[in-house]
């Protein structure tokens, strides 16, 4: 796929940058509120954390549907058109479903922090209306694409689990107050597993697929690949899911370990395309990478001990804290470091000239101080985790928040420096 039938083109199937960034701006703003709302909650209400209303789980999903699936969205909406060479669907629809679950996302988590259930019903039916408007765009642009299983498999796979926890959220959300799951802790983990491993796990492999060679200058990954980690996936999914969901802790452990094996072919997949790249330094980004990858088989090695019985305190949280803000969270941040000055390059020759060079759109600082701030908050609160502790708990919280102040001054400083490069281009295209 890479260099030549990706790339080919692909200026012509860019979005207007405006349609993108916001939701790259957006989920910059959820991660720094994530962590303002646990330093605000403090390191108790972090310990020992297994679910329940309040500002824990507020600030859970600040992070997921937040942070990761709203720079999901926007990375979706601009490659995914590039990668398929067909169109994902009018721009208009891109920003009515920014609208819809952008707001939606804030008074979900309002709603959760506080107890409130009109805001809790009112900001989940607006974000069912943004994905479900998402999972329409994706569909809509994957129909008839059948060259690319690599990515294609993996799509599909996140439409569905989309579908499905989309419905067990509102399960969740209605059962605070009604009483109608028999297990409600068993749903909430099916929930968890749809959501991390299915909707944004499976965007995270499919993505790779084109991303990762791409940035790299590395070969493509071979179409087997993908379409043996979309299969595994799918074992796992349905083996983890429906354990979680009906109490079935060893069916549940088979799901894990389906998914240990996609991750082994998945992985093996991405060395080989490093051991070809023309880029022999990599860039800063990758270190993000390189710790979302070591924290992605781990996070499943955590989760067979709750499946197998474990006390759910402290390996049910544990488990959460490794999926969401250890391999996720570190491989969204990855990317997003990454694509948001590789989008404004490619979009700064718009007016002639040559484009802005990533090394000029890129500060060095920020970036080397959320990944100190982030491997200092990922240790700190797993130790606390696992020990009990109160003090690395408060201290990894505020580490992670300084993180995440430090990751947004990065996007502020990219935006600046490719508005100032557009403005520059515009005034010697009016000389000229």
């Amino acid at each position: 796929m890479f260099p030549g039938s990706f790339m080919m083109g692909a200026k012509d199937r860019l979005l207007p940058p405006s349609v993108p960034y916001r939701f790259f701006v957006a989920a910059v703003v959820f991660h720094l509120a994530a962590w303002s709302v646990l330093a605000w909650a403090g390191a108790d209400a972090g310990l020992g954390f297994v679910g329940g209303q309040g500002p824990v789980l507020a600030a859970l999903h600040l992070i997921t549907l937040g942070t990761l699936a709203t720079t999901a969205m926007g990375a979706a909406i601009q490659l995914l058109p590039v990668a398929t060479r067909r169109p994902l669907g009018p721009v208009w629809a891109c920003k009515a479903m920014f609208v819809a679950y952008v707001p939606g996302v804030a008074v979900f988590a309002a709603g959760l922090a506080s107890g409130t259930l009109v805001f809790q019903h009112l900001g989940a039916g607006l974000c069912s209306i943004g994905l479900g408007t998402f999972g329409w765009l994706v569909a809509r642009n994957l129909r008839k694409v059948d060259d690319l299983p690599g990515v294609t498999r993996h799509a599909w796979l996140a439409v569905a689990s989309l579908l499905l926890l989309v419905g067990l959220g509102f399960a969740l959300v209605i059962d605070f107050t009604r009483g109608i799951l028999a297990d409600h802790g068993g749903i909430a983990a099916a929930h968890a597993v749809l959501a991390a491993y299915g909707f944004m796990g499976m965007l995270a492999l499919g993505f790779s697929y084109v991303l990762i060679p791409m940035f790299i200058l590395g070969s493509a990954v071979p179409d087997a690949v993908g379409r043996r980690t979309a299969l595994l996936s799918a074992i796992g999914l349905a083996l983890g899911a429906g354990g979680a969901a009906f109490g079935l802790g060893p069916l549940a452990a088979l799901g894990a370990l389906a998914g240990l094996a996609a991750t082994f072919v998945y992985l093996r997949g991405m060395r080989d395309t490093l051991k070809s790249r023309m880029k022999k330094r990599l860039e800063p980004f990758f270190r993000m990478v390189w710790v979302a990858w070591a924290l992605l088989p781990l996070s499943l090695l955590a989760a067979l001990a709750p499946a197998l019985g474990a006390p759910l305190d402290p390996w049910g949280t544990l488990w959460g804290f490794l999926l969401v803000f250890g391999w996720l969270l570190s491989f969204v941040t990855a990317i997003l470091q990454r694509i948001m000055p590789f989008l404004a390059s490619m979009h700064s020759s718009a007016l002639g000239g040559k484009p802005a060079l990533l090394s000029h759109l890129s500060p060095k600082l920020p970036v080397d101080i959320h990944l100190a701030c982030h491997g200092a908050a990922l240790v700190l609160i797993i130790a606390a985790i696992l020990g009990g502790w109160v003090w690395p708990m408060r201290l990894g919280v505020l580490a992670g928040l300084a993180g995440a102040v430090s990751f947004g001054v990065y996007t502020i400083e990219v935006l600046r420096r490719y508005l100032s490069h557009m403005a520059a281009a515009a005034a010697a295209h009016h000389e000229g």
